[in-house]
């Protein structure tokens, strides 16, 4: 799996050759022999000291999510760059990580087909792809080729389900999410006095957005909430969301929750500006835009106040802080949360080669599910696997839309600025 670069001495050869010519046709051959055998060991010495190893990073690079997928793949060229940096992996020869990228398009099928190039190109692991439906898919392929896949994002519990052995997941799931979701808003409502009877919640019609919301559900009931209207829709068909918005208001909620990606959470939030359905609360569950960086500006203010449970790059921990500045000078853009993850899948597959020692794909695989990695991300412990795949510390926080900034506010630990209600 490895892809040596050799470098062979010609000069050198070319002496040797040069003496040979003199001599007898029988010191000839020994001397060509002799100069074989040296030519073989400096290409071998030399091939040990600039090895690469491959790891395939899959994301949607165009289409409707290319500005999540762009980032999330500069966040793993990036992590392999710092792991070149500081000399490669050591117990390999200071062998170096080359990143190659593939565009799923934000399409299973795609997905699938580059998982399977790649690995013909010899990449030893896979990180990736932003969506739960992209991600089964790959999945497949990684368990069929006994390839090593770390998942940088993707919520489905649905995939780490399937008995799989390959596939191991770094944020948290999509019952993790939906739980902890209802659990946060309690937390809130609580501290703050606010009663709350009736959710209303819109979420996005894929894998990800109905298992955040059965998750959700199943924990707000178990508060005596009730949750309706829900609303589900096509996050890549819909233009407008007022009419259901209007819906939402005629019910009058307590408070509203939306899950989705950046384009509809714009569109859920220009829908709540122009109807003002009157809910306490705006809160969202995974929601791609609200704890965006770019969001605030991008809606022009209307998004103050919103809250959002989602697992987050940690602002209070100063190593966390040194790589998006790194980011956002090299990318030119601030990092985001999604681009963090797909650096650490590749830390997590980078410090599983220096534990095996070995690029053999089951070796590779073994090391991973022993992982323990302390985290860049705001969690309650360091990277670690349950015999699912599962990353048992990836938990969630709650951030919240503060003067045109996303600012972590629950839970203390990681907070730093107190929630703020109108």
């Amino acid at each position: 799996m490895r892809t040596p670069k050799i470098a062979v001495g010609l000069a050198s050869l070319a002496l040797v050759l040069a003496a040979c010519s003199s001599e007898s046709d029988a010191d000839s051959d020994a001397s060509a022999e002799t100069a074989t055998a040296s030519a073989e060991e400096t290409t071998t010495e030399e091939a040990a000291s600039v090895d690469v190893i491959k790891i395939g990073s899959i994301h949607p690079l165009t289409g409707g999510l290319a500005a999540d997928g762009l980032q999330m793949d500069a966040g793993a060229q990036l992590a392999a760059a710092d792991i070149n940096a500081a000399g490669g992996i050591s117990c390999l020869d200071g062998a170096q990580i080359e990143i190659l990228s593939a565009d799923s398009t934000g399409t299973p099928e795609v997905g699938q087909s580059e998982a399977e190039r790649l690995i013909q190109e010899g990449v030893i692991a896979l990180v990736g792809p932003y969506q739960s439906a992209v991600a089964s898919n790959i999945a497949t392929v990684a368990e069929r080729n006994g390839i090593p896949f770390v998942i940088d994002v993707a919520v489905a519990d649905e995939i780490l389900t399937q008995g799989y052995t390959n596939t191991f997941r770094i944020q948290p799931n999509a019952s993790a999410m939906g739980s902890q979701g209802a659990k946060f808003l309690k937390e809130l409502t609580d501290a703050e006095g606010i009663e709350v009877s009736k959710i209303a919640m819109l979420h996005e019609q894929s894998a990800f957005g109905t298992s955040v919301y059965e998750a959700f559900k199943t924990a707000a009931e178990a508060n005596g909430w009730t949750v309706d209207p829900v609303i589900s829709y096509d996050a890549f068909g819909v233009t407008d969301l007022t009419t259901d918005m209007t819906k939402v208001k005629d019910a009058a909620p307590d408070v509203i929750v939306v899950t989705g990606y950046y384009g509809d959470g714009v569109l859920a939030t220009e829908a709540i500006s122009a109807v003002d359905p009157g809910a306490k609360l705006i809160y969202s569950i995974a929601q791609g835009a609200f704890d965006n960086p770019s969001f605030p500006a991008d809606v022009a203010g209307a998004g103050e106040g919103f809250f959002n449970v989602n697992y987050h790059l940690d602002v209070t921990n100063p190593v966390t802080v040194d790589l998006a500045n790194r980011f956002a000078e090299s990318y030119g853009e601030e990092m985001k949360t999604s681009a963090t993850h797909s650096y650490e899948a590749v830390r997590v597959i980078a410090n599983a080669l220096e534990t095996s020692c070995s690029e053999d794909p089951a070796a590779l695989r073994d090391a991973i599910a022993d992982t323990n990695l302390d985290s860049i991300l705001a969690t309650v412990g360091p990277i670690q696997f349950d015999e699912t795949g599962e990353n048992i510390n990836g938990s969630p926080i709650v951030m919240q839309v503060q003067d045109d900034a996303i600012v972590q506010v629950l839970p203390e630990n990681v907070a730093e600025n107190a929630p703020r209600f109108n």
